[in-house]
């Protein structure tokens, strides 16, 4: 029997999201906009960036804002997965920890002149405000119902409600996402780094720093 193969106009939505030349026209709309700018950038920029032609562009996506939304719930789902660590001891609180914490700053230095967009963007546009809140608070509240668990199981004393510890060790991989996306060769120091406040925070036993043990090299 010959193969038959379906038009655009039949195929299913998961044929489209799961096409590798969707995904070009995601990430080439990333590098796009953090370098112009919402604003500034137009379909023609995107699909030059991404190698595909202008019909293929709304062969996934109705339009410039479209696609940046669709972007910023990329982002937020990335944000998600990093608190995902596949292959990592569940019960070994120090290797779980070490592996989200440097899961988040990845995926932060990766997006930060996105989320700069989404920001500024988030003041007029509902659709974007509703996804930018939910980067925002979502793996946090996640990261806190897991850091319960651990207290409930006797495995951390948190030095504050669970809430305040996500929430601050959200802020530091924020801030140590900054200075990677500036020297990528930070990162390990900034992994460790976060990782050791964080395990204090989360009143886990981490393991000595060179500074508590007075090395300072």
């Amino acid at each position: 029997m010959a193969r038959t193969h379906k038009p655009w106009a039949v195929r299913t939505a998961r044929d489209r999201t799961e096409a590798p030349a969707r995904a070009r026209l995601l990430d080439a709309a990333e590098t796009v906009i953090a370098r112009l700018g919402l604003g500034r950038a137009t379909v023609a920029d995107i699909t030059a960036e991404a190698g595909v032609s202008r019909a293929g562009f709304y062969v996934y996506f109705a339009s410039k804002e479209e696609i940046f939304r669709v972007l910023a719930a990329r982002v937020r789902d990335a944000f998600l997965a990093a608190q995902e660590v596949p292959g990592v001891d569940a019960d070994d609180t120090r290797a779980v920890a070490e592996a989200s914490v440097g899961a988040v700053i990845a995926a932060y230095a990766r997006h930060r002149p996105l989320l700069a967009q989404l920001e500024e963007q988030a003041r007029t546009d509902p659709d974007v405000a509703r996804l930018w809140n939910e980067i925002r608070e979502r793996p946090v509240h996640r990261h806190a119902r897991y850091i319960r668990r651990l207290a409930d199981r006797g495995d951390a004393t948190p030095v504050v409600e669970p809430l305040a510890v996500a929430h601050a060790v959200a802020g530091m991989c924020v801030e140590a996402a900054g200075r990677v996306a500036a020297r990528p060769d930070l990162y390990d120091t900034a992994v460790r780094d976060v990782t050791t406040m964080y395990l204090h925070l989360l009143g886990a036993a981490p393991v000595p720093s060179k500074w508590s043990s007075g090395r300072l090299s």
